[in-house]
């Protein structure tokens, strides 16, 4: 078959590779659509960072080289023997985090901080490819509801419901949004769904156009002011509750820590491939909070698919194209990297 072969930085190779074969327990997928995200590109030029390149992952076996893709949707074309509940023929998404079950984590329902995870397309073949095998159990039957193009929308909305949860966000609470991409745009119609205030800010006035069409509340042009202060503007001189930092650019978590309220909570979301320069007296002298946020569990994923399921969670005018296998590295990773991009998720099909 074709797919996409991560070989290292700045390695990305169109070519053939073997087929997958599903085992007893395992799904066979014809990829339908594999969205291509900012982690990908992450990899791609500055990596490998979270793509298992020193040693085999310890459940799945496998390093690099590796398919990419982990926002995967597709169709079951092979059912290994011993999985119930599933047929040729079903739409399906995966939920692309497999765990080990046994470790410290895992066995505290934590399973998004198990050290042995394998993420699909980074300790294991992902989605850029016309199939994928993946465990049964980690899949799940798509509803009428949700169609193929919105699919690969579950994994970036699992990592979103995921830092919604970590945020602890209340009916009530003001929630600025730092950064309205993809994760940025689910992020803030999570938020809505537990009666958040949200305040959306980004550079891109589009992207403050369309934030406001999916739920926010107030929008913060941060090309046109100080964030800062405007945040405390739009809080009677307080600052937010929470403040979620999803685009993972380099001063980004430095902003979200200074806009933040006193005692409140920063969730850092972006996958960063700079080390900001950070004065550590502006968390403890406001006595702020500062955690992680990353990937999902289980359970952040079918909320996430019951979000979306019924429409709380549009992801119609995040698709900015749909291309084919063979055009994925020149008019998706390509164009991903062009400095005045407007992107927010390209979806690849296998055809």
């Amino acid at each position: 078959m074709k797919a996409v072969v991560y070989h290292g930085k700045k390695d990305i190779r169109l070519q053939d590779w073997d087929e997958p074969i599903p085992g007893p327990a395992d799904l066979k997928l014809r990829v339908t659509y594999c969205g291509i995200c900012a982690t990908d590109i992450e990899e791609w030029q500055f990596g490998p960072l979270y793509v298992q390149h020193d040693e085999p992952n310890l459940i799945t076996g496998r390093m690099l080289p590796l398919v990419p893709g982990h926002e995967i949707a597709g169709q079951v074309v092979e059912v290994g023997r011993d999985v119930d509940g599933f047929s040729i023929g079903d739409r399906v998404a995966i939920y692309d985090v497999a765990t080990c079950g046994t470790c410290f984590w895992c066995l505290r329902g934590e399973s998004s901080s198990c050290p042995h995870m394998a993420v699909a397309g980074m300790a294991a073949d992902g989605g850029l490819a016309e199939f994928v095998v993946w465990p049964a159990e980690l899949c799940q039957i798509l509803p009428d509801t949700v169609a193929d193009e919105e699919a690969p929308f579950l994994e970036p909305g699992t990592v979103a419901t995921h830092a919604v949860r970590r945020s602890g966000a209340r009916i009530g609470d003001t929630v600025a949004v730092l950064g309205v991409g993809t994760v940025g745009m689910l992020a803030l119609q999570v938020l809505s769904s537990v009666g958040a205030r949200v305040i959306a800010i980004d550079l891109k006035h589009s992207n403050l156009e369309l934030a406001s069409l999916l739920g926010a509340d107030e929008v913060v042009d941060a090309s046109q002011c100080d964030v800062s202060e405007q945040l405390l503007d739009l809080t009677n001189g307080i600052g937010p509750d929470i403040v979620l930092e999803t685009s993972g650019s380099a001063q980004a978590p430095v902003q979200a820590i200074q806009s933040v309220r006193r005692q409140g909570r920063v969730v850092l979301v972006g996958i960063y491939s700079a080390r900001p320069q950070i004065h550590f007296n502006d968390i403890v002298g406001f006595e702020r909070e500062v955690i992680g946020s990353l990937a999902g569990t289980r359970r952040d994923f079918e909320t996430a698919l019951q979000l979306m399921g019924s429409a709380k969670m549009k992801v119609g005018d995040l698709i900015t194209a749909k291309i084919p296998l063979e055009r994925a590295i020149q008019d998706g990773f390509e164009r991903m990297l062009a400095p005045e991009k407007d992107v927010f998720r390209i979806l690849v099909g296998s055809g």
